[in-house]
């Protein structure tokens, strides 16, 4: 029979984020048995089905005193296809909801950056529909006068949204929804997250990642990869979802030999790494408090420290 969820004070959240690698499933996995909560996922790949290895779901982690900690936003959606941050925001609440009603503590893990901002900073994102009148009076701008229209509207921090005119269209049409529809999207049912982040020094992050794409090379992931070829899906779909689904892929259909794929694959999750750092460093200076735990501390000392910052 499941607990209540305990009482964390003024926190109606805790997020447990952090560079791959890091050790965070585990964490949060034990925080939120000890809260009577569950885990909801803030990975991009994971929410995909017969992708484990290579996603680095860590199933077994969800077992703390042999009790499975219930885990939401894993094995959602079938292989190939193209999950987006509002779809997660969209099932995010969903899941959401569900938990408040049954007084469960929502307990978020995940590194994916965006995910873990559009929940925590409350993004707006609503399900902005199609705009054929405005498509049509912006298809003969030039891409610098479509960069101009989109910049009245909001600073250009996001450069992907400006690299394809279809791209900054659909940027354009979005951010006009929201200045006509302002008064009429729900605010986020999220107000005061505890984000607490899990940080080693440099070189030891870089052994616990090369450490442990050894291990699931050789634990079954160029066979699951295979698995998913053999099964039909798409060669350029598991190149898009990137890193070990991009250079396992390139080295089964022959565009790689092994060991150029293992090597530029490690090079690939170390800048990876590297990139989930800059992104959280931009949630702090967008105001975002961050409390980095020692990855090196022991498990329990890990624990006892976020309920503390709970206040629990």
């Amino acid at each position: 029979m499941n607990e209540p969820a305990k009482n964390t004070a003024r926190y109606d959240m805790l997020v447990v984020t952090g560079p791959t690698a890091s050790g965070k499933t585990s964490l949060a996995a034990r925080l939120a048995h000890g809260l009577g909560g569950d885990v909801i996922s803030a990975d991009s790949r994971q929410v995909y089905r017969q992708m484990d290895i290579g996603t680095g779901k860590d199933l077994d982690d969800y077992i703390v005193d042999g009790i499975k900690v219930p885990c939401h936003l894993i094995d959602i959606r079938d292989p190939g296809y193209r999950y987006n941050v509002f779809e997660y925001q969209r099932d995010f609440v969903k899941v959401l909801t569900a938990l408040r009603e049954k007084n469960r503590f929502p307990v978020v893990c995940g590194g994916s950056g965006m995910y873990i901002d559009s929940v925590v900073s409350a993004y707006r994102l609503p399900e902005v529909p199609p705009d054929p009148d405005l498509r049509k009076s912006l298809e003969d701008k030039t891409m610098e006068e479509l960069t101009a229209i989109l910049s009245t509207y909001r600073k250009l921090h996001n450069i992907t949204d400006i690299d394809t005119r279809k791209r900054v269209i659909r940027a354009i049409e979005i951010e006009r929804y929201l200045a006509l529809h302002a008064e009429t999207i729900a605010s986020f049912p999220v107000s005061n997250p505890l984000v607490v982040g899990v940080l080693y020094n440099r070189e030891m992050r870089r052994e616990r990642i090369s450490a442990r794409l050894k291990a699931r090379l050789a634990g079954g992931m160029i066979q699951e990869v295979e698995k998913l070829l053999d099964r039909g899906v798409d060669p350029d779909t598991l190149i898009y979802y990137g890193l070990e689904y991009k250079y396992i892929t390139l080295y089964l259909t022959g565009r790689m030999e092994y060991e150029a794929m293992s090597r530029s694959l490690e090079i690939a999750i170390h800048q990876f790494a590297k990139r989930q750092m800059t992104w959280f460093r931009g949630m702090e200076r967008k105001g975002v408090v961050i409390h980095w735990i020692d990855g090196e501390l022991p498990i329990d000392a890990k624990v006892d420290l976020v309920m503390k910052l709970l206040g629990s």
